[in-house]
């Protein structure tokens, strides 16, 4: 299954908002290499939220002009006739001498969380369709007044999500979730329960289906070194993991496992595999990234709209000097234009 959309398959177009992400980082950049790609702005109906200036400057960093309508209000997106240009939603959110390319800095990460929020209400007001953002900084996030662990709690809250919700990971049509994310190491345990590895399951798998794939193949990692070796290395496998997937499959979802962690990854590459449920954050996001660092997506998993961004961080090794890959943000936009399709 591939991430695309044709736009000649509809004549209805999602509403798809985009954001600029930490203006210290790659982002600004990356916006302007996207939307200045006809062929993507041709799969949704889409408005730039973000500070002018700051759009300006990822422009002449990318070395593109891009030919945007200026709206004062999300109400006035969708009743666009002409959406061959992107519409322009300006705020005020950081001023230039608040940001220092390449360092994080609690003045970008309040500018996030804010343009994050208008997108959202806009979101429970019913004017936008998905939204697609440029990489983020939990750091410069925190230092700004981000409460929670990262963005998807953030987002979670503002949006009144009570149900079960996590990150998906993306990879030319290979989904993984986790049921525990930001969270240190030794804390990983506790979140080891049926309850949460049943969530997580049903969660991809019924996610997916929305996506397009009726018949999704889901797996289940391990925990435990050789996953488990009998109980020998631990006992999760037997006593937890196992269960949950038997419960699973009760519920008519067919997933399979536990598979060892240090294998399941060969399954999903030899196309066995259309996603897998990891135990804890870098037991998939090693492998996602290793498969194809520069073209992973990040799902917001179990939320009222879709949220999609691209896999990799803010880059601030490079932030500046025109050399951002843009594979990724393509990826990530074109699954919000997929998945917002599906909702109207």
């Amino acid at each position: 299954m591939t991430d695309t959309l044709s736009p000649a398959a509809h004549t209805k177009l999602p509403v798809v908002a985009v954001t600029l992400g930490d203006p210290a980082g790659i982002g600004p950049e990356l916006i302007a290499r996207l939307l200045a790609r006809a062929d993507l702005l041709a799969l949704a109906n889409v408005v730039l939220v973000g500070d002018p200036w700051l759009w300006q400057e990822g422009q002449a960093i990318a070395g593109v002009q891009v030919a945007t309508q200026t709206v004062n209000s999300f109400a006035e997106v969708r009743s666009r006739a002409d959406t061959t240009q992107p519409a322009f939603l300006a705020m005020d959110t950081v001023q230039p001498e608040q940001v220092t390319k390449s360092q994080a800095a609690a003045a970008c990460g309040a500018s996030v969380l804010a343009v994050l929020d208008r997108c959202m209400d806009a979101t429970l007001a019913g004017h936008i369709d998905a939204i697609t953002f440029a990489p983020l900084n939990k750091y410069a996030m925190k230092l700004g007044g981000l409460k929670h662990e990262d963005e998807l709690h953030h987002f979670a809250q503002h949006l009144g999500v009570t149900s079960y919700f996590c990150e998906f990971n993306t990879l030319n049509g290979l989904w993984t979730s986790r049921i525990s994310s930001h969270v240190p190491l030794k804390d990983v345990p506790q979140y080891l329960t049926p309850q949460r590895i049943i969530d997580a399951a049903s969660l991809i798998y019924k996610s997916l289906q929305q996506s397009g794939n009726s018949a999704p193949r889901v797996a289940v990692a391990g925990f435990n070194p050789h996953n488990g070796d009998g109980g020998t290395c631990g006992r999760e496998e037997i006593d937890i993991i196992a269960p949950a997937v038997a419960q699973l499959a009760a519920l008519g979802m067919p997933v399979q496992g536990p598979y060892p962690a240090d294998t399941i990854f060969l399954k999903a590459r030899d196309g066995e595999l259309d996603a897998i449920v990891t135990m804890y954050h870098d037991q998939g996001q090693i492998a996602i990234k290793l498969m194809g660092f520069s073209q992973g997506v990040t799902v917001q998993g179990g939320l009222p709209i879709p949220i999609t961004t691209p896999a990799h961080g803010t880059a601030f090794d490079i932030a500046g000097q025109g050399k951002a890959n843009v594979d990724a943000t393509a990826n990530a936009f074109k699954i919000a234009c997929r998945m917002g399709q599906a909702r109207l």
